[in-house]
């Protein structure tokens, strides 16, 4: 299928080729890798296809330890095309693909090379490079490279979701965001995981040659340019816990257990026999969030179950999961989803169908 032509202005844009180097190692993702490579890839196609270049406007190059075979997290295997230390090209985006797995995540499994981002040279190289490269990005668990070398304290990152915690925890000066797609700090970007990568390196190339080259590259690879909502729509149900106290868990998996119950704050303080304002402060320190949104989030994650298992009625989940009013479970959805129940049942339901009937 062809595109139709596209006019481009090409005042606003650089003749030279940029260079997109991307960090790989053993044990990182393969489609970390691939899907920013392919954006790349097809823009180069779509603007050659189009008449608005001559030559390809990206090169991509695959970078490691060691030029030669690495073997990525699934088996398949890359060549990369250079050592990033003797890597002499001047490097316009350079992308830390993710695949890192902190060492005993997974218990008794060990995944990937948990490290590589420990590596000195390689922490050094990447501090280098962000002062000499336009864009300097990570992919997933790649954040993790970034936090190490100090680049991403003080500003907002994510990773993927299901790491996020062991990021704030591992690096508490990063701001973790954990619901967003990717997040642009300066020159500095981060994004959520793994097919995240593609989302990023299509903001990238609109920035780059505009809306419509973007637009026509995500059609081809069949993507959304802006897909709507964050990434925690994915992510498993609620896993914020207190770190040390007893007391704090045990009223958490009460809420999580009791979500039609009266969950203010004064309510819950009384049950740990605290003031309303000490309770809000210490549930804060040792979860990371206030009160309020741990009973917000504990209800949406009923409700997500709902939405997945069932077929009852928004109205009905609305009432079952604590929120009462649809309108009041829409607005915290697309708050903290980023989509309504509507958008996220037609996602994610097993039933192909889902009826409205309680």
């Amino acid at each position: 299928m062809m595109t139709k032509h596209l006019t481009i202005d090409m005042s606003t844009h650089p003749s030279a080729v940029r260079r997109i180097g991307i960090l790989i190692y053993s044990g990182a993702d393969i489609l970390d890798i691939a899907g920013p490579s392919e954006v790349f890839s097809f823009a180069n196609l779509m603007l050659i296809l189009q008449g608005i270049t001559k030559e390809p406007a990206y090169i991509v190059d695959v970078l490691a330890e060691k030029a030669g075979v690495v073997t990525t997290l699934m088996g398949l295997q890359i060549v990369a095309t250079h050592s990033y230390q003797d890597a002499k090209q001047d490097f316009d985006t350079v992308f830390i693909a993710g695949g890192f797995v902190p060492a005993g995540f997974f218990p008794n499994i060990e995944v990937g090379d948990s490290s590589i981002f420990k590596n000195p040279d390689l922490i050094d190289w990447i501090r280098t490079m962000s002062t000499r490269v336009r864009r300097m990005a990570s992919v997933c668990t790649g954040a993790f490279a970034l936090a190490e070398s100090g680049i991403l304290n003080g500003l907002k990152a994510t990773t993927h979701w299901d790491f996020c915690q062991r990021l704030m925890l591992d690096y508490p000066e990063v701001i973790v965001e954990p619901n967003q797609i990717f997040i642009q700090e300066g020159n500095i970007f981060t994004s959520g995981g793994i097919t995240s990568g593609i989302d990023l390196a299509l903001a990238m190339l609109e920035e780059d040659w505009g809306h419509d080259i973007a637009l026509a590259v995500a059609r081809y690879i069949v993507v959304f340019l802006k897909r709507q909502g964050g990434q925690s729509q994915f992510s498993n149900y609620l896993t914020t816990e207190a770190a040390s106290r007893n007391d704090l868990r045990d009223l958490q998996t009460w809420i999580m257990a009791h979500p039609t119950e009266d969950c203010r704050v004064e309510t819950l303080a009384a049950r740990l026999f605290m003031s309303p304002r000490n309770f809000a402060r210490l549930f804060l320190a040792e979860t990371g969030t206030t009160p309020a949104k741990y009973v917000e989030m504990a209800r949406i994650d009923v409700a997500r179950n709902y939405l997945e298992n069932s077929r009852l009625s928004i109205e009905a989940i609305a009432e079952k999961s604590g929120f009462y009013d649809t309108e009041r479970m829409r607005r915290s959805f697309i708050r903290q989803l980023g989509v309504n129940p509507k958008n996220y049942r037609d996602r994610f339901t097993r039933y192909y169908s889902p009826a409205t009937d309680d």
